[in-house]
């Protein structure tokens, strides 16, 4: 009976011992999605990071990672010369054919699906954490969020917002339906100002004519690379619009703005707040 016991000891160690290799097993991991890589870091992967892309902006130590470039245009080489052990990304971005390359040498990589609202957010922070194996660390940082959600309080406003994508005046976008600016202007209880088509397109004064926004809203580093309000209103057609006329332009860091990680609720009480 003792010999019996004495077995069963071992096997039960040996299968935690297994278990707890498993979730270490992931020593060096590459993010391509910023939302992505603050969840690694809320569940405790932080120091495994090897390589991230430049949307992975928050934690402030992720300045120190090596950067592989922005989601909408990554190589495989780059990332694979981290030499990385599992490589997690949304479907939203990344060529399907570098996601082949990635597999092609081995590496294991996860694709998840990113939706841009609170659901949406809550979703990927289960799959990244069962990406980890982790599923515990996910549910807990889940109710975090639920307990944030809950004391959320955002005023509906009827103001028409519109957002301005610029590098300076020369690179100056702006975003329509479909859009993670859309989906946040939304939460915080505004409606956006560029209805009329999807995606992002170049800004024109017709364009700022039809949309007649009340508020301009930009990224921080949007506004300072135009040199401040000023800068923006000698752009043609901001002027004429009720927000230049008011100079009604608020900014907000990028990635808490558009990353739908886990500062969502954070990012829709500050827009809301500004808004008010």
């Amino acid at each position: 009976m003792n010999h019996m016991r004495i077995r069963a000891m071992i096997v039960s160690f040996a299968v935690c011992l297994l278990a707890t290799m498993n979730v270490n097993a992931q020593k060096r991991i590459v993010s391509l999605n910023g939302a992505v890589t603050e969840i690694v870091c809320a569940l405790g992967f932080e120091k495994s990071l090897v390589g991230v892309d430049v949307t992975s902006t928050y934690p402030a130590s992720m300045k120190e990672v090596t950067k592989v470039g922005h989601n909408r245009n990554i190589s495989a080489e780059p990332v694979l010369a981290l030499q990385p052990d599992l490589i997690l990304a949304t479907d939203n971005f990344i060529q399907p054919a570098v996601i082949d390359q990635f597999k092609n040498v081995g590496v294991k990589t996860i694709q998840m699906k990113q939706e841009f609202s609170v659901a949406g957010t809550k979703k990927l922070i289960t799959d990244v954490a069962a990406a980890l194996n982790v599923p515990e660390k996910g549910t807990a940082l889940i109710k975090q969020l639920d307990k944030e959600q809950k004391t959320l309080h955002v005023q509906s406003h009827p103001k028409k917002v519109l957002f301005i994508y610029a590098r300076g005046a020369g690179t100056m976008m702006v975003a329509g339906k479909e859009t993670p600016l859309d989906k946040i202007i939304a939460l915080a209880g505004a409606r956006n100002a560029a209805n009329g088509f999807n995606d992002f397109k170049p800004l024109t004064p017709e364009a700022l004519v039809t949309a007649n926004p009340d508020v301009i809203l930009m990224f921080d580093d949007g506004l300072k690379s135009m040199g401040g309000v000023d800068g923006l209103l000698k752009v043609q057609g901001v002027a004429q619009t009720n927000a230049g006329k008011q100079k009604k332009v608020i900014t907000m860091d990028g990635q808490l703005l558009t990353g739908f990680g886990p500062r969502v609720i954070q990012a829709v009480q500050e827009l809301s707040t500004k808004l008010n």
